[in-house]
């Protein structure tokens, strides 16, 4: 016998998360007499997380059907093809963390073993000569990939900078004619079922009731419903991601925007530099213990590119994770499951995530305890590997002199974390699990970015003499950088 099926989903909060959330149920259950709700708060303002993001995003955007070039047009989006690092292994030095993978095409993780072993035999190429995206990056060149893994054009990837508030707005009228209701209203109190604990509804401000089966809490930071409600705890993970500040301002625009992200590492944290249509994203996140806000804020305006055309504005945070993301008849999306900061643009990634996970877990109205167990499972489980990834960022930069520096650099570090630093260390070789976000091709870019250096390579790659060895890599930067000249200008035929 079926259970009751879910006929009222209201979620709290609007913003990016909100309108994500929003628009992918509105698509995924049309049809189905599900009435979704949204209940926001002109009062309320949002973060406005992420105006990077990571090639994830057309994942979500292909599902929920929006046209490629309305919606670079709608969100004033520009191309990303990965992430500059500056002065994160001492003043002078960068690496860039291309999207997309290294070498010829079809060669895969298996090229970054002929690669380690070039590099013990004398090979001294800059790592970004055998990436494609790479090179066109520097050259402010474009092409899509292609599904032709013979290809060299199947080695791309690129992502994109938008307006996070032009994208919401853009994705509340896709919701909106998709069947969502929006209802302008604050929170006033939020009634519980006495013996379910779930909740029932929620009381506006003005009196008004919204009842629902099932809640989203896209409320952000605050997390009114898992949190303030429910009381679902959050483990703070200031010991390994120290920075608990950010100051953003923005800046006038480019006339030919940079097509990729730039984090330039800083005093007590690092800077970020967004390249958008109409105006140029700074922020400086910053960890509050060893620098103060006002001191933060100088740096910021200190190190961007030209003056600030708004007050800077401050964001305070815990980075970390909610001990369960759905408990009951509540799902948290967004700031409100957890919080990790920008360094690798995945803040809208995650909000992909839970709702990848709630449409592939979408339960019935009693809110099956099994179903809540793997989505917090499998959702945890994305998020500690992102985190690993960012912890290497902090503590790979033996360059760095600075107290918060010198701090991470010895500091102890996940379990999971130090043995992939040992794999790597020893082989040469990268573990992933086959779910993981962040491929062979991203932690090879930030390992070798900041000086790890592998020991040994995989001997599947078979045994060539040294000048047959130095002669295939020469090669295959010869045909990146002949196929890189041959690619248009970035907006050329867009």
């Amino acid at each position: 016998m079926t259970a009751p099926r879910i006929r009222r989903i209201v979620i709290l909060g609007g913003g990016t998360a909100g309108w994500m959330t929003a628009a992918a149920l509105s698509r995924a259950l049309a049809g189905q007499g599900v009435a979704v709700t949204l209940v926001e708060s002109e009062a309320i303002g949002t973060i406005g997380v992420g105006e990077a993001t990571i090639p994830t995003i057309h994942w979500f955007n292909q599902i929920i059907g929006l046209d490629e070039a309305r919606f670079m047009a709608e969100t004033k989006a520009t191309v990303k093809l990965g992430i500059e690092f500056v002065g994160w292994t001492g003043a002078g030095s960068r690496y860039f963390h291309p999207f997309g993978t290294f070498g010829p095409a079809g060669d895969g993780a298996m090229f970054l073993h002929r690669l380690i072993r070039g590099r013990a035999e004398g090979d001294t190429a800059a790592t970004e000569a055998y990436s494609l995206t790479a090179q066109i990056a520097r050259a402010g060149r474009f092409a899509r990939p292609v599904a032709d893994r013979r290809s060299l054009l199947s080695t791309l990837g690129y992502a994109y900078h938008f307006d996070a508030g032009l994208y919401a707005r853009y994705l509340r009228g896709l919701a909106e004619r998709g069947g969502t209701q929006r209802i302008a209203g604050t929170v006033a109190h939020v009634r519980r079922h006495g013996d379910s604990g779930f909740v029932e509804a929620l009381t506006l401000d003005d009196g008004r009731v919204v009842a629902g089966d099932l809640f989203i809490d896209c409320s952000g930071l605050r997390a009114l419903l898992i949190g303030e409600t429910l009381g679902v705890g959050y483990d703070d993970w200031s010991h390994w991601l120290p920075c608990d500040r950010a100051w953003a301002a923005p800046s006038a625009p480019e006339l030919r925007p940079t097509p990729f992200t730039r984090a330039t590492a800083a005093e007590a944290g690092w800077r970020w530099r967004i390249p958008l249509q109409h105006r140029v994203g700074n922020g400086y996140v910053f960890a509050s213990r060893f620098q103060d806000e006002e001191a933060a804020r100088a740096s910021l305006l200190a190190g961007m590119d030209g003056p600030a055309t708004a007050e800077p504005r401050l964001i305070r945070f815990t980075p970390g994770l909610r001990r369960q993301a759905w408990r009951g008849n509540v799902v948290a999306i967004g700031l409100a499951s957890g919080f990790l900061e920008p360094l690798e643009s995945t803040s809208i990634h995650l909000i992909q995530s839970g709702i990848a996970k709630l449409l592939s877990l979408f339960p019935a109205a009693d809110c099956s305890p099994l179903l809540a167990r793997q989505f917090n499972r499998v959702f945890a489980q994305d998020t500690h590997d992102i985190r690993d990834f960012l912890i290497l960022h902090y503590r790979a930069t033996q360059g760095r002199t600075e107290p918060m520096w010198r701090e991470r650099q010895t500091m102890a570090i996940p379990d999971t974390l130090a043995e992939r630093l040992d794999h790597f260390r020893s082989s040469g070789r990268i573990v992933l699990t086959s779910d993981e976000l962040f491929r062979e091709a991203s932690w090879f870019a930030v390992l070798d970015g900041q000086g790890e250096r592998a020991g040994d390579y995989n001997p599947l790659i078979g045994a060539q003499s040294r000048d047959d060895t130095l002669a295939g890599l020469a090669a295959v930067r010869a045909e990146i950088a002949r196929t890189a000249a041959t690619l248009p200008p970035i907006g050329a035929g867009r």
